[in-house]
């Protein structure tokens, strides 16, 4: 197993996690944290429902662009340096936010707050990949979920309580604060794990070359295809869901940000119960495991939306069944496409988070001018999402050798870790 390049040792892993995660929640408090507000959004600016949801796509537009030019300039110029302006960026976009005068404004604002953001989603999978090898990966993935995954918990239910007490700019000035606060963590406690040897140059040429490189390799576009896809099925529910439980189904802000908390337990409850699976047996087969799972209950919650069965119950089961399922889907997924090049793992990150947000941005206008009146077209995104990943599990299984050695070598980084992550 790869060890520490840098100061920030093996025996600091579980700090250099905790601060990870923290970063990584930059991009789930800022998708989550305003959620509650799409409707008071709505009336405040006097525009659409599909406008709105333009401001969550420009957010995951700018994500996705941030992360094709970190990944390979973080591979060049190391990893710290651009965390740290992207952090501090952040902050900058969101007071941009807060001072929205019109829909406009604030998609440009959020754009900026992606564009910014983009560095902590990108290099903290880079910084994992530095540090170790192997099943490693996926189970460190899982950790910083849990962290990470306290956002989407605290984010909708923090976000309702405070749209009555400061309306929906207040929510960007927290944002504000936050970005703040995590350029001071980076600043004070994150160290640079990509030594100069280790760096890879080239300029552009050379990073069109690597990109060539990961897209000639069948088997990481393909993982990085399944990664996408369920990034699609959560933005789908994610830009969807506000509009399904409030206007379709009449919850309260609040109560809507408690059932929003709720499935995202189950994404982090299910990460962290493959954080140890992972030790023992190979992603692939987990990730196979898991995905009839979330087909199956985006087909139930495609049903129940269309005919109305079980009302409320019939929109809150199958999506938690789906959330939770996710949790074992997108970590191994997101481990198979790092391990396939570790020479150059902030590029591969890059691709990765790239297509995720590229293909989840789709989902916020598709829903939005099909009509907020029903969840039907939520629950077609993301059982189409589901469909598509189950197509190429399908493709992929034919290459996929699961041998002893790699449940061997999972065993063995397990008792490496066992004093670090336990």
């Amino acid at each position: 197993m790869r060890t520490s390049v840098g100061a920030a040792g093996v025996s600091r892993l579980p700090l250099l996690i905790l601060l990870l995660g923290s970063i990584t929640a930059i991009g789930p408090m800022s998708i989550d944290l305003y959620l509650p507000a799409f409707p008071e959004l709505t009336r405040s600016l006097h525009t659409s429902e599909s406008m709105v949801q333009l401001t969550l796509t420009a957010c995951l537009v700018g994500l996705a662009i941030g992360q094709a030019l970190i990944g390979p300039l973080s591979d060049a110029i190391g990893r710290r340096k651009p965390l740290l302006v992207g952090m501090a960026g952040y902050a900058v976009a969101s007071v941009v936010c807060a001072l929205a005068p019109s829909v406009e404004a604030l998609a440009l604002g959020r754009f900026l707050q992606g564009l910014a953001g983009a560095a902590g989603a990108v290099l903290a999978q880079a910084l994992v990949r530095d540090l170790v090898d192997g099943p490693m990966v996926a189970s460190i993935l899982s950790r910083l979920l849990l962290v990470m995954g306290v956002a989407p918990v605290l984010a909708p239910t923090l976000g309702g309580q405070l749209l009555g007490l400061t309306g929906w700019r207040g929510l960007f000035w927290v944002l504000t604060a936050f970005g703040v606060i995590m350029t001071v963590v980076v600043a004070l406690f994150v160290r640079e794990t990509l030594p100069h040897e280790r760096r890879r140059s080239g300029g552009v040429a050379g990073t069109m070359r690597t990109y060539r490189q990961l897209l000639g390799d069948r088997r990481y576009v393909g993982y990085a295809a399944i990664s996408a896809l369920g990034f699609l099925t959560i933005f789908g529910y994610v830009s969807g869901s506000p509009f399904a439980y409030q206007e379709v189904h009449g919850v309260s802000p609040q109560v809507f940000g408690l059932l929003f908390g709720l499935n995202s337990i189950g994404m982090v409850a299910a990460s962290q119960w493959n954080a140890r699976l992972v030790l023992r047996s190979p992603s692939f087969q987990i990730l196979r495991r898991a995905l009839p799972f979330t087909v199956a209950a985006g087909l139930v919650l495609l049903l129940t939306t269309a005919t109305g069965w079980f009302g409320l119950v019939g929109l809150a089961a199958p999506l938690f069944v789906l959330m939770s399922s996710l949790g074992l889907v997108l970590p191994n997924a997101g481990a198979l496409a790092l391990n396939r090049h570790p020479e150059s793992a902030g590029t591969a990150a890059a691709m990765v988070g790239m297509t995720q947000f590229v293909v989840g941005a789709v989902a916020g206008p598709v829903i939005g001018a099909l009509g907020a009146a029903t969840a039907v077209p939520m629950a077609g995104v993301i059982a189409g999402g589901a469909l598509g990943m189950a197509v190429i599990v399908l493709i992929l299984a034919p290459s996929e050798r699961t041998t002893r050695g790699s449940v061997e070598a999972g065993q063995e980084a397990e008792r490496e870790a066992a004093p670090l992550l336990h």
